[in-house]
């Protein structure tokens, strides 16, 4: 079995539960949460609905299946059905094809600047109900928030309302990912419900950044949340005492994001490091939450071998996204000591690649 770094920076989803998480799964007041009598379950989509100003949420086991659940209930009954996504999304990206495997959906991609697509481009791609029956009929436009790829940069208000008021004058819905949407919240220094306010729908991870071992929640209206219900048991998402999970989730919900403004910081201080170091470049523009891009071309190694390296010295980096951006992600079991010391890692490695 493969051995965990000293220092992982690979993802903010390898946290460990917390001693209080801990406990609160041990005394969790648990029933059968398939047939809806699971008190700490509907403790946290209470909870979790009442944080994004939705009518209603579920747990789903992961956000990969609530992200599936939302396109599953938004377009189920939409004949030829299209979503929207920008290009680099995790839906697309990162889901395993699974708009069109498990959806029955096609994907329309559309290129973005920092994770933003254009909004008329967005307009100009819309293809409403009434058109040709040989084309397709968009009937969801997806929006992430942080964008991942885009180097974790969380997209602003605006640019979310321009999008959204587009595809709603088209009677088109709009899915919110977010599943670091806490994130985004914190840097643009508002409520998450202003965020989740240009989603219909809107898909939280409770497992990056918030620290739960498991678990995501999927809100919006009660009628979706019931349709989003069915999918997730079509998808084998029924659990049955599953407020023992729950219960973590809930304490990442209240608790997790008191102080991701640590872990943003902290991917501050190590971006303006890795900018420091020749050979390595960033864009410090796109660093507004915990996550750091930094491309290592110059050193003349692709991400892939230049993270290779960093695990033989006991750092944990992410080379698997593109082919020289090296991913860093600083979260809740990294401390200020330890950016210090992959900073200097990192260096080390640089300075024998020239």
């Amino acid at each position: 079995m493969a051995q965990e770094p000293a220092i992982d920076l690979r993802s903010d989803t390898v946290t460990r539960p917390t001693d209080a998480m801990r406990q609160a799964m041990a005394e969790a007041d648990v029933g059968n949460s398939a047939l809806g009598e699971d008190p700490t379950v509907d403790e946290l989509e209470d909870e979790a609905a009442q944080t994004f100003g939705k009518d209603a949420a579920v747990f789903m086991p992961s956000g990969t299946m609530a992200n599936l659940a939302a396109l599953v209930a938004w377009t189920q009954d939409v004949e030829r059905a299209e979503v929207i996504a920008e290009s680099t999304s995790h839906i697309l990206l990162y889901e395993s094809s699974s708009i069109a495997r498990v959806a029955h959906a096609q994907a329309r991609p559309i290129e973005g600047h920092a994770g933003r697509m254009d909004p008329q481009t967005v307009r100009a791609q819309l293809r409403p109900e009434g058109g040709p029956t040989i084309k397709p009929r968009t009937a969801l436009v997806c929006l992430e928030q942080t964008h991942n790829h885009a180097g974790g940069v969380a997209v602003p208000l605006d640019h979310l309302a321009e999008i959204a008021a587009i595809a709603r004058s088209a009677d088109v819905p709009v899915h919110i990912d977010g599943a670091r949407a806490l994130n985004a919240a914190t840097a643009l220094d508002v409520e998450p419900a202003e965020v989740a306010d240009h989603g219909d729908s809107i898909m939280l991870a409770l497992t990056k950044g918030l620290g739960a071992p498991v678990g995501s929640v999927l809100a919006g209206p009660e009628a979706f949340v019931q349709r989003a219900r069915r999918a997730k048991a079509l998808l084998g998402g029924g659990m049955r005492q599953s407020g023992h999970l729950a219960a973590a989730g809930l304490l990442a919900l209240k608790e997790g994001p008191r102080r991701l403004a640590e872990d943003h910081r902290r991917a501050r201080e190590l971006a303006e490091g890795l900018a420091d170091t020749d050979g390595i470049e960033v864009d410090l523009g796109r660093v507004d939450t915990n996550i750091v891009f930094f491309d290592v071309q110059g050193l003349g190694v692709d991400a892939e071998t230049f993270a290779a390296h960093a695990a033989e010295a006991d750092l944990g980096l992410d080379g698997m996204m593109a082919e020289h951006r090296v991913r860093a992600v600083t979260h809740r079991d990294v401390d200020d000591a330890d950016v210090d010391e992959a900073l200097a890692t990192i260096r080390e490695l640089a300075d024998r690649r020239r």
